[in-house]
């Protein structure tokens, strides 16, 4: 069995991600994190005395089917006074056997709006694709048995040449992908969401592009075969792999550097025989899905019945307006037409990112933001009702 762990590290071990850090240069910023509380946006992990430890009921991420328990404490965003684009961390930790430790960092790009989470490592800071005057930085457990311990994390937030290779494109990157339903109802995701029956949300093979739960921050846009559409929001990780964001250039992908961007290794193993056919657990693969959808997106938003090819867009890599869809917790239909009459196209799960290609006047629609005839067009054909929709800003008429 071929396992990856990123500090596989003897106990009472002091570690290092990222740069060495010296006195803060001009223009660097310097801090230590405050490891002693845990809220909301937390999940799976506990605090005690200033260090972080796995949770006893640290979920396992129902989609990865890895018996791996996963925690994460999500620290408060930090602004800094100039512009930075890299973040290296130092970190004290006790890490056993099977365990590890990882320190992951983002930056604000907008109202509600982050870049992805970028992974500082032990030989390299992370380098966020655009320089940012907020970072938010959190910080991944994952045990097979025993817990590691974190008691602290000290970062530094600068400005360097390196490029981190990624550029965001109008539309979001999109590429055709297996997928397959999660179901598992009752599971617990990796963001601690416990699935309920036909739920709507999606999971991919990488912590880099998973929400917090009850947020949408990272969002897809699945489109299946029959025209069909659904926005959902990244709640867990998986199928089969957990360190596999295939949509990202080779140059900053966290696994498997020599397949081409859009390919997952699942995808690969499977039609292709990488890595022997197996997944990063060592199992050998028996399809080759890139996303696991829940049981409402399978059925009810997409219309399938079977397991399928489908063309996934990653919303967060887009640019341009977007906004976030808020309603009572049902999912909301997206229409043909700027009216509630319109046949539905598909559906937008409450929380889910949607980016607006460009605006209409239509039927007047009372929602959850007051009361508006603009509807908003997510893809050609498919629009949404402005009342169901926040924080969309620069929206030009269609």
């Amino acid at each position: 069995m071929t396992r990856r762990y990123l500090i596989p590290l003897a106990l009472a071990t002091v570690l290092t991600a990222g740069l060495a850090a010296p006195a803060a240069a001009a223009g660097e910023v310097e801090w230590r994190a405050d490891l002693s509380t845990v809220d909301a946006d937390d999940n799976g992990v506990t605090t005690h005395d200033g260090a972080v430890r796995l949770d006893r009921a640290a979920p396992t991420p129902a989609s990865a089917r890895a018996a791996i328990r996963t925690g994460f404490l999500q620290l408060a965003p930090r602004t800094v006074d100039a512009p930075v684009n890299a973040v290296a961390a130092s970190v004290a930790s006790t890490v056993p056997a099977g365990a590890e430790v990882a320190v992951d960092v983002r930056g604000a790009v907008g109202d509600e709006q982050w870049t992805e989470w970028v992974e500082a490592r032990p030989d390299a800071p992370a380098v966020l694709p655009t320089a940012v005057t907020t970072v938010q930085v959190r910080l991944a457990l994952t045990a097979e048995k025993a817990s590691p311990s974190v008691s602290r994390l000290d970062l530094r937030a600068f400005t360097t040449t390196t490029s981190s290779g990624v550029v965001a494109e109008a539309a979001g990157l999109s590429y055709r992908i297996f997928a397959t339903r999660e179901g598992l109802v009752g599971g617990t995701t990796a963001n601690g969401h416990v699935i309920v029956s036909r739920d709507h949300f999606v999971a991919l093979p990488s912590r880099r592009g998973l929400s917090a739960k009850g947020t949408g921050t990272y969002s897809v846009r699945v489109c299946a075969a029959n025209g069909r559409c659904e926005w959902a929001p990244v709640w867990d990780v998986g199928p089969w792999n957990t360190k596999d964001d295939y949509w990202n250039p080779s140059s900053t992908r966290e696994m498997w550097k020599d397949l081409p961007q859009g390919k997952p290794e699942a995808q690969a193993a499977y039609q292709d025989g990488y890595n022997g056919g197996k997944d990063q657990f060592g199992r050998a693969v028996a399809n080759p899905a890139g996303i696991d959808l829940a049981d409402g997106t399978f059925w009810d938003g997409l219309k399938l019945t079977d397991n399928a090819w489908v063309t996934v867009t990653y919303q967060w890599t887009g640019s341009g307006p977007a906004g976030f869809i808020r309603t009572a917790g049902d999912p909301l239909n997206v229409r043909s037409g700027a009216t509630s009459t319109a046949s539905q196209v598909g559906l937008a799960a409450n929380y889910a990112q949607v980016r607006v290609e460009c605006q209409v006047t239509g039927q007047s629609v009372t929602g959850s933001q007051g009361t508006s005839n603009i509807w908003y067009r997510i893809a050609a054909g498919k629009f949404v009702a402005r009342a169901y929709v926040s924080g969309v800003s620069g929206a030009t008429a269609c």
